[in-house]
């Protein structure tokens, strides 16, 4: 058997052979698993909301809970293990997630559900910035490339399991767990990750001195759910004065955020955001990139599964297949983008996304709900324009970034995503809801009603579609400028 070897300075080890794969195995399943974890509960949702009685808001927290955790933890996260090793926070947060899944497996209640949905992506922002730290320290420079391939090929499995793995655990429901399963499925396997990465991983850290900005985190936490607590909760509470005093303090608390940034990096330190990179025209554009594209794509799969499930009556698995036509046009594009990674295919995909949900808006409001293939072909061409765009995009907008600032850039863009998909969910989710319910208030079918609801939010992921296309003129050309 192969062990881990050293570099000549000691740093750190370097694996091969059996240890190396045995390492990344571990590596990429518990990435596996928090990204399928993002996109598996939106197919389950309609059973979740039969046997627990979730609202409207339960479930929009469901999904916007998890990616805003994973978005708050990220940076963070990365600094976790810059600190303490990579490795140690690695199975720490491989762990913690693996009772988070057994906790929401046995949540009694829509409340203990979405805690423990928030849990998982506060373990998911500690494992995944290890990801690459881990494989930058410990594997050599060609199986660090075919490592980082790998992971490329996990991101686009894992679009393609979550729909489907959804709806075939619910549709078979395992044991009588029903849409449990989704849930504990993530235990055994995250068992057999943490016995393989305490055996074959080595530990590594940062050379440099590395400082937590603990409160700042805090601060940018604190700014995001004042945002998004009164968007999602706000027509349960029958938009009292006080829900739109919630929201508006969301802006001094940010506006201190920057304040405390702007001191922390005045004095040398660690800051998680250098607010003068908001002075980088490629950097401020990204920032507003990232949150129209990401947020017109957060919430389109619980609302569509909705739709498909609660409206039109098809079954979980039926729902997975729909979807899958998605999952697979990205898988076929993606390559594409991130071979040529530049602006004039980021440009092209948005705008297919843009089209493809033009074709969709023409086709939900059928009295008699759309064929199989009719949902297939938008939904294979908007698969086909998020392949040409999202796995290169940060790439590009980091192409127009000083050298010495792409490393951070890169983490608060990447949190960013997931800050914009949390938003997505807010505001598309209560559009759609405000709609639902006006349009049964008023007598109409459940198809015509969930139809009218679906349809009520496509014209305004067009709308941020077509913008985001616009402000991709403000990055650099491709991410080898």
């Amino acid at each position: 058997m192969s062990t881990p070897t050293r570099r000549h300075d000691g740093s750190a080890a370097l694996l091969t052979g059996r240890a190396a794969a045995v390492a990344l195995a571990a590596i990429l399943t518990a990435s596996f698993m928090e990204l399928l974890d993002a996109t598996i509960v939106s197919v389950a949702a309609p059973a979740i909301a039969r046997d627990l009685g979730a609202g409207q808001a339960a479930l929009q927290w469901m999904m916007a809970g998890y990616t805003l955790a994973v978005g708050a933890g990220l940076i963070t996260g990365g600094r976790l293990g810059d600190l303490y090793g990579r490795r140690r926070v690695f199975l720490l947060g491989l762990a913690a997630f693996m009772l988070a899944s057994a906790g929401c497996g046995l949540a009694p209640s829509p409340g203990a559900l979405v805690g423990m949905r928030v849990v998982q992506g506060l373990a998911g922002g500690l494992m995944i910035p290890q990801v690459f730290g881990i494989i930058r320290a410990s594997f050599e420079p060609g199986a660090r490339a075919r490592a980082l391939g790998a992971y490329g090929a996990v991101l686009g499995l894992a679009s393609v399991a979550g729909p489907l793995l959804g709806g075939l655990l619910v549709e078979a429901d395992l044991f009588g767990l029903g849409w449990r399963a989704i849930f504990w499925v993530n235990v055994p396997i995250a068992v057999a990750a943490l016995a393989a990465g305490a055996r074959f991983m080595p530990e590594s850290r940062s050379p440099g001195r590395t400082r937590l900005d603990l409160a700042g985190a805090a601060l940018a936490a604190a700014a995001t759910t004042l945002l998004l607590l009164p968007l999602i909760q706000g027509r349960d509470w029958g938009w009292p004065w006080w829900g739109f005093a919630v929201l508006a303090l969301s802006a001094p608390v940010a506006a201190l955020f920057l304040l405390r940034q702007r001191r922390l990096t005045g004095r040398g330190g660690q800051p998680i955001l250098d607010p003068a990179l908001l002075r980088v025209r490629a950097f401020a554009g990204g920032l507003a990139v990232s949150v129209l594209f990401f947020g017109a794509i957060g919430s389109f799969f619980l609302l569509l599964s909705l739709y498909l499930q609660l409206g039109a009556g098809r079954s979980a698995m039926e729902t997975g297949l729909v979807i899958l036509p998605y999952a697979v046009g990205s898988i076929v594009t993606s390559g594409i983008g991130v071979r040529f990674a530049h602006r004039a295919v980021l440009v092209g995909g948005t705008l297919l996304l843009a089209a493809s949900q033009v074709v969709l808006l023409l086709m939900v409001g059928d009295s008699a709900g759309p064929a199989y293939w009719e949902l297939a072909v938008p939904l294979f061409a908007g698969g086909l324009g998020l392949g040409l765009t999202a796995p290169s995009l940060i790439n590009v907008v980091l192409a127009g970034m000083p050298a010495r600032d792409a490393g951070a850039a890169g983490g608060v863009l990447t949190t960013i995503t997931q800050i914009g998909n949390a938003l997505g969910v807010a505001v598309l989710g209560g559009v759609f809801f405000a709609r639902l319910d006006g349009s049964l208030r008023d007598g109409a079918s459940g198809l015509l009603a969930y139809g009218d609801a679906l349809a009520s939010i496509l014209p305004w992921q067009v709308a941020c579609y077509v913008a985001a296309a616009a402000l991709m003129f403000l990055l650099p050309r491709n991410a080898r400028t």
